[in-house]
């Protein structure tokens, strides 16, 4: 992500956690992809306040994941498939194109990746497992 926040403003919107920590790693990893390309365009041009609103959608999402987990929905029904489409277009809305089979290498990445899983499974054990498999519900549905 190519942001154009402040220092305080970047502690203000992420608190301890520092975006930058992993950009050379993501630009490594897909800076010559079109999705790192399209992303850095749009990031760039994001205030604070689109950041805070990025952040509050993802926790929305992440919490209504979790509640479907921790309420016993399957990944494979569509309340859990919505909650996947939803994520997908997220990501699709704010920072690249994100067509389904693409979602389907994202949640394999938050299983496959310890540092994603501790995203999900810190409060949730079993989360990221669950949100992969209802983006690949997901996926498989859109066909």
């Amino acid at each position: 992500m190519t942001m154009n926040l402040t220092p305080e403003e970047k502690r203000d919107v992420f608190g301890d956690f520092d975006p930058d920590e992993h950009a050379d790693e993501a630009r490594e990893r897909w800076g010559s992809t079109e999705a790192y390309q399209q992303s850095a365009r749009r990031t760039a041009q994001y205030t604070k306040e689109d950041w805070v609103r990025i952040k509050a959608e993802t926790a929305e999402n992440v919490a209504g994941f979790a509640a479907a987990f921790e309420g016993g929905v399957a990944a494979s029904e569509p309340r859990a498939m919505d909650l996947a489409e939803a994520h997908r277009q997220h990501i699709s809305r704010w920072f690249y194109d994100c067509p389904a089979q693409m979602h389907r290498g994202l949640g394999d990445m938050y299983v496959a990746d310890p540092r994603f899983t501790a995203n999900y499974d810190t409060e949730h054990p079993g989360l990221a497992q669950y949100v992969r498999d209802a983006i690949h519900a997901n996926a498989d549905r859109q066909g």
